[in-house]
């Protein structure tokens, strides 16, 4: 059975009430974290609450639980569904409110967390399209998990209408920023590289672990960078690393996954 983890309590999926108002189903107001379970916990909530934490209180929504709370809550659904290992994505909404923008004061959040299975081969290695849409670095929610996700679903449409199975987007600037829903490292000639958040990235929970075990290179990076790059790869929470073998047709470094990209991987699964 599907159970999940609404406001405070464990119930079965169709006993989840979400208010037809929820500015979250409306208008895309609120937020999200998909995080990595194992043996029943989730060892790095810490690192994605305080990601929420930090995005609810640029947003102005409330968190209705803390930390210990939230380490309960990710046990229960976990054990409810059955699962030890899986995925556990938590959904923050502002709650319900009347029509229009301006949000209710106060509001009254929404906080589900839900566990799903993990695919179990993960995903093949990307050969990615560059995306016709630009990320808006200048966007505070370039920096943020928010619900709105339009912009990347359109860009992943695209790149599997072109043959790819990722898409890679620049900013307005025409940087380099990130894929659909990872962040981007290149090699070349042995430094590792990523861009930086100023460049309208996410602050991935695993780009700061990899950063944090290995030196890297922060900085705006073009696209030309990338092609001429010896290997490249991709970082999320759920796949881990990823190698980004081709842009556009064109491949990248031999064409195959590098060392670098394989100690990356490496340094992650062993932590």
């Amino acid at each position: 059975m599907d159970w999940l983890w609404q406001d405070g309590r464990l119930c079965p999926a169709q006993e989840v009430f979400i208010d037809p108002a929820d500015r979250g189903l409306l208008l895309g107001d609120g937020l999200f974290e998909t995080m990595r379970a194992s043996r029943g916990n989730v060892p790095l909530l810490h690192l994605h609450a305080a990601r929420l934490a930090a995005s609810a209180e640029e947003l102005g929504i409330p968190l209705p639980h803390d930390l210990a709370e939230l380490h309960r809550a990710a046990r229960e659904v976990l054990a409810g569904t059955g699962l030890a290992d899986g995925a556990v994505r938590l959904t923050l909404t502002r709650g319900a409110g009347p029509r229009g923008l301006l949000p209710p004061e106060p509001c009254r959040p929404m906080l589900l967390l839900r566990a799903l299975p993990m695919a179990g081969s993960g995903p093949a290695p990307a050969n990615a399209v560059t995306a016709a849409i630009p990320r808006n670095e200048r966007s505070p929610l370039s920096r943020m998990k928010t619900l709105g996700c339009l912009d990347q679903i359109l860009c992943l449409r695209a790149a599997l209408a072109a043959g790819g199975n990722e898409a890679i987007l620049l900013n307005t600037r025409g940087d380099l920023a990130c894929a659909t829903s990872a962040n981007l490292f290149l090699v070349k000639e042995g430094t590792l590289c990523t861009p930086d958040l100023a460049s309208g990235v996410l602050p991935g929970i695993t780009r700061a672990r990899l950063m944090a075990a290995l030196p890297v290179e922060e900085r705006p990076l073009r696209r030309d960078e990338l092609l001429a790059a010896d290997e490249a790869f991709l970082t999320n929470c759920l796949t881990g690393v990823r190698p980004l073998l081709s842009l556009d047709g064109q491949p990248i470094g031999t064409g195959q996954s590098g060392p670098v990209t394989a100690r990356a991987k490496q340094l992650l699964e062993a932590a």
